[in-house]
């Protein structure tokens, strides 16, 4: 296999073996990169910048301590299970970067593929032509290590998980590295379907002991000794006492090797603070810019030009850098322009990149051209420099006068009004430095610019907006601001930042009101934020708070009973998110209660207690419990038939018919189900017509159900027509708002290809299966306890289309993964999934007898049929299932020649069932009278009864059912 990008203009991206997700623009989501081991670096070149030997890209020392840590992550590698994620989190110069490494390094020697994914909206690509074999030819198993996992937006790590790359039939791990926890929740919470392994595992400081830390002082020291030449260093001890507890960090350790080495060479005395090691290496580099524009026979590029750029400017642009990060080179000239320093744009950018080269270069010719403005590394270093340029430390170290400066104008917004490009990064750094413990006088600078422009933070994303919330000097009155700027609509990528806001506004709000209605509105807001963060725990204990509250108030303020219906069905919400569907009911019914209680004091809004129906019913619903599921909805209905004076008013209306005619559908009330489906969409028709900028989501609801309707009745033209036009709306309105509409155009697509395969229209069919568990699969990867049935849906529809095209080696790992993921939703509540267990069960028998598994199709087609037999005596409804299900068994074990009078007890049963069936709906079951009496038929030859089969098939040439009935009747 060969693969080929051509490029003529910009940069190209190609892989082997994986996807590629990119934005409408076609920047890429982000960028994989197999795993390449350090650069071999020039000792000389090391040496001109101390730095550069703490920066871990050259793993200048090798792996030491942590040795319990690497042994856990080796056995996280080791697990069972096939798919695992670690959430891997510590603060900066903790060492986390090398720890993923080393074991990258030993999963590589093991066999395993070792991937590296990068954020790709960042602006600067690895290289000009990237192309990447990601193919897994042999290979163990599959490491993937994201860093800065914190700093990228939910939805596109939700992206990441959905690549193929992850997806094969090998142990895969995913190592997420990052600065702290707060982000791993709602991610955790969602991640891809049930074989995810989830953990998290903080990266803790040095143990405070001697032991350890001298450990790594040693093996440091002696690195760097050898870039230097120096033979007998056992005499160079740690310049600042190990058991400090600023020598937590495994870098600090580190810089105190390095300084220890470095002095030692300039023939000086090491600092002996942890404050004095940052200082001095900043001096180094003081130092190193001076000596280059000292020198005027230094050649940059011998044939061409020299170094020519001063140290001051150098100053600015090394903390320019550190703010924006590297940039394309145009944008970096730009960046320069506009802080006017000497002796130009250009040639700063070039001495820039002398002393501060891109860690991963393009080939030689086009180096220069690739990117500007490398940082100073290690982060935890640049930090430090950013924070003692500017002025307002205590620190022996000048701060400029042009710093705040400096900062204001890359945090000026573009001409259009958007935020600067790199302004995640600036917030983020700044934001990193004020953290507690480290420089507090950093707080005043972010809170001027932020009170300028609040939303600044919100542009910046999650992880500044967590970091800024934990910032004790941060004026709660800038966070006051922030929060107003948070737009309105479903943002997933904000949610996390949003909740860690609204936490810490809403604590100091809480201190100064004694006023219980404002209690309670703050923390019915947190428990909001919470909820959508997911942090339903947290959402819980906070709504309970506001329940309480509200409670007390209603008993003096009768006024205060709708708020306290709201929360209860909020608390409905986040219990039934924890699966306490019980305690949810139980919420639920008291909101109804309290409406029906202000129905009858006519003091309530009949809008409010259609809306606590609706939320009781869907609790009904997901237990199972459908006949009063029904009856809330048929209340709701009512009351909204009411009140049609406003388009608002009809848009409800028609939404509750819908939903009501799905449950009428769920129970085998065809006909009823279609008639108030059919209404919901001549009404939705109407509204679209009178203005489809507003309506069309719910002419695509109307149609998506109104389709299924009609294949389940057999009307397949109609059927597809709808189907098609409901996957045409979604696609529409997907466009607009992928978040929103995504999920509806996965389950669009799922009924889709149902309808197709019906009419016989099997490769379309399979395209909207693959399609759906590709969606859904990325869906459940955002809200798992939302999306997963659906996931679980898609794969045993997908499952049964591959079996149909006998793509076995396909079709069984997407059944097997269905039946995975509901057997559990089944274990923990039978009444709201042990339908789709039993669905599952007998798809997978169906497969496993294709590829001649004997005893498990055998089995698992009993247990089909036993579920079915179980939750059809309890609703009728189930009656269609088991009679597909029994038909099903019948053919598995006529095709294995197992027990033929078992197979005939079978098949006459599923006969009789839909004779039943068929005499109340024809159009719904008349078409499977003649296939399951063919069966008998089938089973009687084998058992060489050839008078009776003569009857049965005689029966069915005619299609004369009714005496088909008798002669089975008369047997048994």
């Amino acid at each position: 296999m060969q693969q080929s990008v051509r490029v003529e203009s910009g940069v190209g991206y190609g892989v082997q073996g994986a996807d590629i997700h990119v934005f409408g623009d076609g920047v890429p989501v982000y960028l994989l990169a197999n795993r390449t081991p350090p650069p071999v670096s020039d000792a000389r070149f090391l040496r001109e910048l101390p730095s550069r030997m703490l920066n871990a890209h050259f793993q200048i020392v090798d792996f030491t301590g942590r040795q319990d840590e690497l042994a856990d992550l080796r056995e996280w590698r080791d697990k069972e299970s096939r798919l695992a994620v670690r959430w891997l989190h510590g603060p900066g110069g903790q060492g986390k970067t090398r720890l993923a490494d080393q074991l990258a390094a030993e999963c590589t020697a093991l066999g395993w593929k070792a991937v590296t994914a990068l954020h790709g909206p960042g602006l600067v690509w690895p290289s000009p032509s990237m192309q990447e074999d990601l193919r897994l030819t042999d290979a163990a198993g599959v490491l993937l290590i994201v860093d800065y996992a914190d700093q990228w937006p939910r939805s596109h790590l939700t992206w990441l998980f959905s690549n193929a790359l992850l997806y094969h039939m090998i142990p895969t791990r995913i190592l997420l590295l990052a600065r702290s926890a707060d982000a791993w929740t709602p991610l955790r919470a969602t991640l891809a379907n049930n074989q995810v392994d989830v953990s998290t595992t903080p990266l803790r400081s040095l143990p405070d002991g001697p032991a350890g830390r001298l450990e790594m002082f040693t093996a440091a020291r002696n690195a760097f000794a050898a870039r230097y030449d120096l033979q007998d260093v056992t005499r160079l001890a740690p310049p600042s006492p190990l058991e400090d507890q600023e020598m937590g960090l495994t870098l600090t350790v580190h810089m105190a090797a390095l300084v220890a080495v470095d002095a030692s060479a300039q023939g000086c005395l090491p600092p002996r603070t942890p404050e004095g090691l940052t200082l001095y290496l900043l001096d180094r580099e003081h130092l190193h810019w001076a000596r280059l524009y000292g020198d005027g026979t230094h050649e940059l590029t011998p044939s061409r030009r020299t170094y020519r750029t001063p140290p001051a400017s150098m100053e600015r642009g090394v903390f320019t850098a550190a703010l924006t990060g590297a940039l394309p080179r145009a944008w970096a000239i730009r960046v320069l322009n506009s802080l006017q320093l000497a002796p130009g744009a250009e040639q700063v950018a070039a001495d820039h990149a002398h002393c501060y080269p891109p860690l991963t270069p393009g080939p030689s010719n086009e180096a220069e051209h690739l990117s500007a403005l490398e940082p100073l590394y290690p982060d935890r270093l640049a930090e430090d420099f950013l924070a003692l340029t500017l002025p307002g430390h205590h620190a022996d170290y000048p701060a400029r006068p042009w710093a705040c400066a400096t900062v204001q104008e890359l945090l000026t917004r573009e001409s259009d009004g958007f935020a600067a490009p790199w302004t995640p990064r600036t917030l983020s750094f700044l934001a990193a430095a004020a953290s507690p413990g480290r420089w507090p006088h950093i707080a005043d600078h972010l809170n001027r610019i932020l009170l300028d422009d609040p939303a600044l933070a919100v542009a910046a994303g999650s992880a500044t907006l967590i970091s800024l919330a934990d910032i004790p000097e941060i004026d709660p009155q800038v966070l006051q601001d922030i929060q107003l700027w948070f737009p309105s609509g479903p943002y997933p990528e904000l949610v996390p930042g949003k909740a860690a806001i609204v936490r810490r506004t809403t604590c100091h709000l809480l201190a100064g009101t004694s006023d219980p209605a404002e209690q309670a509105a703050l923390h019915t807001e947190l428990a909001v934020s919470a909820g959508q963060a997911g942090w339903n725990e947290e959402a819980l204990a906070v709504n309970e708070k506001a329940v309480r509250i509200r409670r007390q108030l209603a008993l003096e303020q009768p006024a205060q009973l709708p708020y306290l219906s709201r929360s209860h069905s909020r608390q409905a919400i986040f219990l039934s998110h924890l699966g306490r569907l019980h305690d949810a009911l139980t919420a639920s019914e008291q909101a109804v209660r309290i409406q029906r209680r202000l129905e009858e004091t006519h003091t309530g809004e009949a809008g409010d207690l259609a809306y606590a129906l609706s939320e009781h019913s869907n609790v009904l619903a997901e237990l199972g419990r459908l006949e009063e599921a029904l009856a809330a909805l048929e209340a709701s209905v009512e009351i909204r038939s009411r009140h049609l004076e406003t388009r608002d008013d009809r848009r409800s209306y028609a939404m509750a018919l819908n939903n009501l005619s799905m449950v009428l559908g769920k129970l085998d009330r065809f006909h009823q189900s279609l008639e108030v489906s059919v209404a919901a969409f001549m009404i939705r028709k109407a509204l679209y017509e009178e203005n489809p900028a507003d309506s069309l989501p719910g002419l695509a609801d109307s149609a998506n159900t109104l389709g299924t309707q009609m294949m389940r009745l057999r009307w397949f033209d109609k059927a597809v027509f709808l189907g098609e036009a409901a996957v045409h709306f979604y696609r529409q309105l997907v466009q607009v708002n992928q978040d929103r509409y995504e999920p509806d155009l996965a389950m669009a697509l799922t009924n889709l290809g149902l309808i197709l395969a019906e009419v016989e229209r099997p490769d379309e069919a399979l395209a909207n299966a693959v399609e759906s568990v590709k969606l859904n699969r990325s869906l459940a990867s955002t809200d798992r306890t939302a999306y997963e049935p659906s996931l679980a849906n898609a794969l045993s529809n997908l499952g049964l289309r591959l079996s149909l095209q006998e793509r076995m080696d396909e079709a069984l790992p997407a059944t097997w993964e269905a039946v995975q993921i509901h057997q559990r939703l089944a274990s923990d509540d039978w009444d709201a999934f042990g339908e789709r267990y039993a669905m599952s069960l007998s798809n997978l028998a169906y497969q496993l007898a294709k590829v001649g598994e004997r005893q498990d199709a055998l089995d698992t087609s009993k247990e089909a049929v036993v579920h079915y037999r179980k939750l059809s005596e309890t609703n009728s409804a189930f009656i269609s299932e088991l009679a597909r299900t029994l038909h099903s068994h019948a053919r598995i074990r006529l095709h294995l020649h197992e027990e033929e009078d078992a197979v005939l007890q079978a098949a006459t049963e599923a006969f009789t069932l839909y004779d039943k069936l068929a005499a109340r709906l024809p159009e719904g079951f008349a078409a499977y009278l003649p296939v399951t009496l063919t069966t008998v038929a089938d089973t009687l030859s084998v058992l060489g009864r050839e008078t009776e089969e003569g009857e049965i098939r005689q029966c069915i040439e005619n299609a004369d059912f009714a005496a088909a009935a008798n002669v089975l009747a008369a047997w048994r």
